[in-house]
């Protein structure tokens, strides 16, 4: 069995530990360690990126910068900050959308995508490719995530025994509009402008649920028309599942914690009565197919590895 030498820069923070545990115990994988004096030496970090087959950068944006002109050509690199995800040479890894698993496979930079971003996208992107949504609908969307979504710091702000009373409910941010995903969230979907968009955060640990509503009267088909098309877009994905239009849970509640643990993405689809609306959720969980678990995923497509292995 052939075996590939994995470097994960950055392995402490919240991402990089979900992506050891995933990594490890898998004989085709020999993870390199790096001692913990040198976590933060720009040389010695190097040093292993150049003895890798294949880095994962679990980084901030200027620490990914930094290191990524020092990584030789020949070692192929998965960044999971917002660094290169809409700059020339890198692909974006969401193997799902039209043509993206292919370029993956051949890539030797892949940009993994933002939590809020693979929400929008695996709902928006296939509307417009499609024509059935033109590029300058007025998009808006709301997505919620589970507090892990912001990293050690805010983990121990809500595990805290002194909280503040504000964080017992949902808090929305990025009230500028001006979220570090937009660029991406346009890009990816060929928009001629960014969505309106607003994340929320919530006393719950990990999952993530997107809401994009829509007005039929812009749209170029029926709801009926953009449920079917989007089963058919998606149809034989391992990892995404699109449900019929009108099925929802049993309550008639859609929990975003649903598939948190998981490294899958469902799709909900229902339309107001007179169809004049419709409402489009993903459901995912925010470290899995938001996070390590697309990261892992890319990774088995770069290094001819079977795409789900490891994957919850």
């Amino acid at each position: 069995m052939k075996t590939y030498k994995i470097f994960v820069d950055g392995s402490a923070g919240t991402t990089g530990l979900r992506l050891l545990d995933r990594l490890s115990g898998r004989p085709e994988l020999e993870l390199i360690s790096i001692p913990e004096a040198d976590r933060k030496n720009l040389e010695a970090r190097a040093a292993c990126c150049a003895g890798a087959d294949l880095v994962f950068l679990c980084l901030p944006d200027a620490a990914s910068r930094e290191i990524v002109p020092l990584i030789p050509d020949s070692v192929r690199v998965l960044d999971t900050s917002t660094a290169h995800r809409t700059a020339p040479g890198w692909v974006y890894g969401l193997p799902e959308l039209a043509g993206q698993r292919e370029r993956i496979v051949e890539a030797a930079r892949v940009a993994v995508p933002g939590c809020h971003a693979t929400g929008f996208a695996v709902l928006a992107a296939p509307l417009v490719q499609m024509g059935l949504l033109p590029p300058d609908y007025p998009f808006t969307v709301t997505s919620l995530t589970g507090y892990s979504g912001g990293g050690k710091g805010m983990i121990a702000e809500y595990q805290a025994q002194d909280r503040p009373a504000a964080l017992d409910s949902p808090r929305s941010y990025g009230l500028t509009l001006h979220h570090k995903h937009l660029p991406e969230m346009q890009a990816v979907c060929g928009l001629a402008a960014p969505p309106a968009f607003v994340p929320v955060v919530a006393d719950y640990y990990c999952g993530m649920q997107t809401i994009l509503p829509l007005h039929m009267a812009l749209a170029k088909a029926p709801a009926a028309e953009i449920a079917r098309a989007l089963a058919g877009y998606y149809a034989g994905q391992s990892q995404i599942t699109v449900h019929p239009l009108g099925e929802m849970p049993e309550n008639g509640f859609l929990a975003s914690n649903a598939l948190a643990g998981t490294d899958r993405l469902e799709i909900y689809c229902t339309a107001s009565p007179d169809g004049s609306q419709m409402l489009l959720a993903a459901l995912f969980d925010n470290l899995g197919k938001g996070a390590s678990g697309a990261a892992v995923q890319c990774m088995n497509l770069m290094l001819g590895l079977p795409e789900t292995a490891g994957l919850e």
